[in-house]
């Protein structure tokens, strides 16, 4: 069964809208935080798990839904994904409380596991020309890129009218449209399965992941105790036991073998870090606009284009330039524009000076793009032919992991610092330490409160906020710094040809 040549362009345009929410989905509710907050009444820790579950769960299940999918047929696989994203965002949009939605965003990782991988192979099956399939590609990669850059701008349009669970409705009349176009067009295709389907490896690999952060996110936020230890001591031997097994078993869910090449090591800790950055920032960036210089949604989702534009268009120029000066040098110099802009950002007054504000957001996502095309570069020009999808599938998974484990970094980096200064301003009643744990539950309690006392507390709230946003940034581009001398001195003997980055 063969997808007839007259369809193969229908096809096409039913998996970009299938792929296009869930790319939307990764920035998407960064806009809405402050609502979602107020809404729920979410504690700040609360708030990380909504945003961060959602890149932790996929970073352990893509490698396996991409196996199953070649057992089972990627059309049955993405028809399964679509209900359950369906099926999740529906739940996600009227959920009652934060671990309703926490939850809500685990099925929305498992739809989105089954969906990525299935969207390219279903592509690479359809499109038989070289130079159509080319074509095809190039849309998928598009529409990637664009995604990211969507979120921000529809999640600030959706709330600007509706509530804050339309940023996850919006996906149901998509996927309506979508679910029987795949069901009808899209032959089902089962591949001769070689190998086991890992999935307790990718199991490990998440509870090893979540018990780690949570007891990162609970120690930060409570304090060192046993019960935070012992979560923690549990968390990194899951992660060894997962490391060992991919060491030793025959057929490993992800290579770690590749890591022993300094380009691929070094392309690694590069993804980590400009997709962490990047989800990091964006996150801080929107709750910054509306908590503290109180603009609406569609605002802020305005304020951020510069970023999200310039990272989005950096992939194809940094192309280019990565096969004139190499990657060497294009990493490096993207790392330290990074640091840079995140230096002056962190020394600007987000509120007022918005034309010096835009441009270095431009600067920070276009360097932060360019070093995810370096890094996925160096780990697809590194990598031997033969493990070529070893490699693919160990940089997607970085990908994920980075933006999950940024996300977190900042969110305790600045959860902590923001409780160190609110604490220490004079004034603010008996209310003080609940008003601590984030400025999002300041807002609430200040609601609560009302009056001058009231309005005491959200103005500390957005003082001890903007300050600690600013003291992040400056830690954050110190490390960037840091990787950019080692980005430079790992890579001086390594000729990483500068290609086109794996898709």
């Amino acid at each position: 069964m063969t997808v007839a040549p007259r369809n193969r362009w229908l096809v096409l345009t039913a998996v970009i809208l299938a792929f296009l929410p869930v790319v939307v989905d990764m920035t998407i509710l960064h806009i809405a935080v402050p609502s979602l907050t107020v809404a729920l009444r979410a504690s700040g820790t609360e708030i990380l798990w909504i945003i961060d579950i959602y890149p932790l769960i996929m970073a352990g299940l893509l490698v396996p839904m991409g196996t199953l999918g070649d057992r089972v047929g990627h059309r049955r696989l993405m028809l399964t994904g679509l209900t359950i994203f369906t099926l999740a965002s529906v739940c996600a949009a009227f959920s009652q409380t934060a671990l309703m939605l926490i939850l809500a965003r685990v099925l929305l990782a498992i739809g989105s596991s089954m969906i990525i991988p299935s969207v390219l192979a279903i592509i690479r099956q359809t499109f038989e020309d070289p130079k159509e399939r080319a074509l095809a590609l190039g849309v998928w990669s598009t529409v990637a890129s664009a995604g990211a850059a969507i979120g921000p701008l529809a999640g600030g349009f959706l709330l600007e009218h509706f509530w804050w669970g339309s940023v996850f409705l919006i996906n149901v009349p998509i996927m309506l449209v979508v679910l029987p176009v795949v069901y009808l067009f899209i032959p089902n295709r089962p591949l001769a399965a070689q190998g086991s389907w890992k999935i307790g490896h990718a199991l490990l690999l998440i509870a090893g992941l979540i018990s780690t952060v949570y007891a990162v996110k609970t120690g930060f936020k409570a304090g060192p105790s046993v019960w935070v230890f012992g979560v923690l001591v549990m968390g990194l031997a899951l992660m060894a036991w997962f490391a060992r097994l991919q060491i030793v078993g025959s057929e490993p869910l992800l290579d770690l073998s590749l890591f022993r090449k300094p380009a691929i090591s070094v392309g690694m800790l590069m993804a980590f870090v400009a997709s962490g950055s990047l989800a990091g920032f964006e996150l801080l960036l929107a709750q910054e606009l509306q908590y503290v210089y109180g603009r609406t949604p569609l605002e802020a989702g305005l304020f951020m284009m510069p970023l999200v534009v310039a990272s989005a268009i950096a992939g194809p120029i940094a192309g280019k330039l990565a096969g004139r000066f190499g990657l060497r040098w294009l990493g490096s110099a993207g790392l330290a524009a990074a640091a840079t802009a995140l230096l002056g950002i962190s020394q600007s007054n987000i509120g007022g000076d918005g034309i010096l504000i835009g441009c270095l957001m431009a600067v920070l996502g276009f360097s932060l793009g360019v070093g995810l095309l370096a890094s996925s570069a160096a780990i697809m020009g590194a990598a031997p032919v033969e493990k070529a999808g070893a490699a693919g599938s160990l940089e997607a998974t970085g990908y994920e992991l980075g933006a999950g484990l940024g996300i977190t970094f900042f969110g305790v980096l600045l959860s902590t610092i923001y409780r160190s200064h609110f604490s220490s301003m004079a004034g603010l009643g008996p209310d003080r330490e609940a008003a601590s744990g984030s400025i999002g539950e300041a807002m609430v309690i200040a609601r609560q409160v009302g009056g001058t006392e009231g309005e005491a507390i959200a103005a500390a709230a957005r003082t001890a906020f903007a300050s600690a946003h600013g003291s992040v940034l400056m830690v954050t581009a110190t490390l960037i710094a840091v990787l950019t001398v080692v980005v430079f001195v790992a890579l001086r003997h390594e000729n990483v040809p500068g290609a086109t980055a794996h898709p």
